[in-house]
């Protein structure tokens, strides 16, 4: 399968338009911002891309970030600029035809960008064997992925060696495709299916299940959304099966527990995050109205704490008392006030696929 994905990538498809399906769509409701840091990216790496949206999680600078599956570098290039020049970004693909291009472009960017050294960097490999790239274990802040990890044939591996590269309080951040049931083997094995993305699609129930397994203890989901496959052929191969798009946060953070834990601990956001002043949503359950005390399980209390958001907070309470499960009074709340405040137009990840 690592044969036809490579060859579908670095030869059968030329452009975006080749892609047969929507699984893989165009950046849609982008931000003013993030239009002007993909306009600085060079051409031709905008147009050997063939993912979707942009993964961009909050609070990067200064961060080294490793993209998996990067392919021409688009996004490599893009989170360059977020991290400014003291952060890395560092990208790895098995697709030599697509690596070729975004090295070809490092110094047009260098020079883009207004930096004295280039911040990217680029490797060959493969993202189940990220122990062969040369980094060392828990030196990576973020690493991002779109759209890649279900064209891997051994998902756990890239979990588990992406879970020992991340520092602690770090953070795996991507979008990816997910199925309402288990593929069956004969999908499994039509290229053109796997390379749209869609019959290596794991089932949502176990990517939750291997990532508790690998040391991701507690998986947030960030956002979801329904695909829509707009080419009969392929609705009729692919049985009935239903294709959500999902973007999920997973957090290296310390004695994280199994379940959502009520301690009486309160958290309060100080609008510090860069274009995120009015509020900031680490997930779907959690959004924190700034300058609002907002009440917090022991696994988010721990998650904050130990992550780069931890300058962003002031933290109230311990872990002396246990009050039973969380479930939070004022979720109905947060909610209301973040779909009503005035908010500044935030950096967001359009992840499709």
């Amino acid at each position: 399968m690592h044969d036809a994905v490579k060859q579908y990538y670095g030869e059968t498809l030329q452009s975006s338009e080749d892609l047969q399906t929507n699984a893989c769509c165009t950046d849609s409701n982008l931000s003013a911002e993030l239009k002007t840091i993909l306009g600085n990216i060079h051409d031709e790496v905008l147009a050997k891309y063939y993912g979707c949206g942009l993964v961009t999680p909050e609070s990067l600078n200064g961060c080294h970030i490793l993209d998996l599956g990067c392919g021409a570098g688009r996004d490599c290039y893009a989170l360059a600029q977020m991290v400014g020049e003291s952060g890395f970004v560092t990208g790895v693909d098995m697709t030599e035809a697509q690596l070729e291009v975004a090295k070809q472009h490092l110094d047009y960017h260098r020079e883009k960008f207004g930096y004295a050294h280039a911040n990217t960097e680029f490797k060959m490999g493969y993202i189940e064997q990220l122990d062969q790239l040369g980094l060392a274990d828990n030196s990576i802040d973020v690493i991002v992925s779109n759209c890649v990890i279900n064209l891997s044939p051994d998902k756990e591996a890239v979990l588990k060696q992406a879970f020992q590269l991340l520092k602690n309080g770090g953070e795996m951040y991507f979008a990816d495709v997910y199925a309402d049931r288990r593929i069956p083997a004969e999908l499994k094995n039509d290229s053109v299916l796997y390379g749209e993305c869609l019959s290596g699609a794991l089932y949502q129930s176990d990517f939750i299940e291997l990532a508790k397994k690998v040391g991701f203890a507690d998986p947030r989901l960030v956002e979801s959304r329904e695909i829509t496959i707009d080419n009969p052929d392929i609705i009729e191969r692919v049985q009935g099966i239903a294709f959500h798009s999902n973007t999920y946060r997973l957090f290296k953070a310390p004695e994280l527990e199994a379940n959502q834990e009520n301690y009486g601990q309160t958290v309060t956001y100080l609008g510090t995050i860069s274009s995120h002043s009015a509020g900031f949503e680490l997930d779907q359950n959690n959004y924190f109205a700034a300058n609002q005390a907002t009440d917090v399980s022991g696994n988010t209390w721990r998650i904050l704490q130990s992550s780069r958001f931890k300058e962003h907070f002031e933290f109230s309470g311990n872990f002396d008392r246990h009050l039973g499960a969380f479930t939070p009074s004022n979720s109905c709340g947060a909610n209301q006030a973040k779909s009503t405040q005035n908010k500044a137009p935030a950096i967001k990840s359009s992840g499709c696929c």
